[in-house]
């Protein structure tokens, strides 16, 4: 039965962002060819093909995949996707063994009463589990980008340490686009947070939330002014701005 699950497609130049309930994923349009960034929870394995449908192509497009970092709710639908298709998976080196699951850098069972609190924490809770978010997710094809620069990737991607939401988070600068897709490292919003705007993801998701922090720089000063972001809609402006009203909290409360 395909998915009844909405898209919501915004479109910079030659770069999109697709948000279906709790996910986001970013897909990058070079010619016929195209570069995945991220892939939602296991379920959504199949929102991402008819995502790359809608914009005009087919899942064989896809000449590589990037991931940002390999929490459940970006790896889910790439390791589906996989079951599947033969595509390159390419992430930063520091964040390989993590997609591997060799160890797992990732909320559990034992810290989900911390968000339980938060409105609109239960029915987060509720629509993940529905999404996979309890099957587990592994990527044992993941491999490291070796460039410090544009990638061999379509779009001529440029990776941006962002280390912090997980050691080996990284962003991604679309420069013919001006897109930086950020991953969880700068939101502008998410089912448990009361703000909407640039933000951090309340602490309980970060590994280390001072780390994060300081990767901000680096999104800040990157030759941009469009935020296609993990969670939450698309961000026009200064990141420059941004980040500061991230880190002062100056946000706008959600209705």
């Amino acid at each position: 039965m395909p998915s009844l699950r909405e898209l919501s497609i915004t479109r910079v130049e030659n770069t999109y962002l697709v948000r279906c309930g709790h996910a986001n994923w970013v897909l990058v349009e070079d010619g016929s060819d195209l570069t995945l960034i991220d892939g939602g929870y296991p379920a959504n394995g199949g929102d991402v093909e008819r995502s790359i449908e809608q914009i005009g192509h087919v899942i064989e497009d896809v000449r590589s995949v990037l991931v940002t970092h390999a929490h459940i709710d970006h790896i889910g639908g790439i390791a589906d996707i996989l079951t599947r298709h033969d595509i390159p998976v390419l992430m930063d080196p520091l964040e390989v063994a993590h997609a591997r699951r060799e160890y797992l850098q990732q909320l559990g069972p034992a810290k989900t009463p911390l968000l339980l609190w938060r409105r609109g924490a239960p029915k987060w809770l509720f629509d993940v589990i529905g999404a996979g978010a309890l099957k587990g997710a592994e990527l044992p094809q993941a491999q490291a980008f070796t460039e410090d620069c544009a990638l061999d990737v379509p779009g001529g991607i440029i990776p941006i340490p962002t280390h912090g939401h997980t050691d080996g988070h990284s962003a991604y600068l679309v420069p013919g686009a001006g897109v930086i897709a950020s991953g969880d490292a700068l939101v502008t919003g998410h089912a448990t947070s009361r703000v909407a705007g640039p933000q951090f993801l309340v602490c309980p998701f970060n590994h280390d939330r001072t780390a994060t922090d300081e990767a901000l720089g680096n999104i800040a000063s990157a030759p941009a002014g469009v935020l296609f972001p993990g969670h939450g809609p698309a961000y026009e402006g200064s990141l420059t701005t941004a980040v500061e009203q991230a880190r002062d909290g100056r946000t706008r409360m959600r209705p």
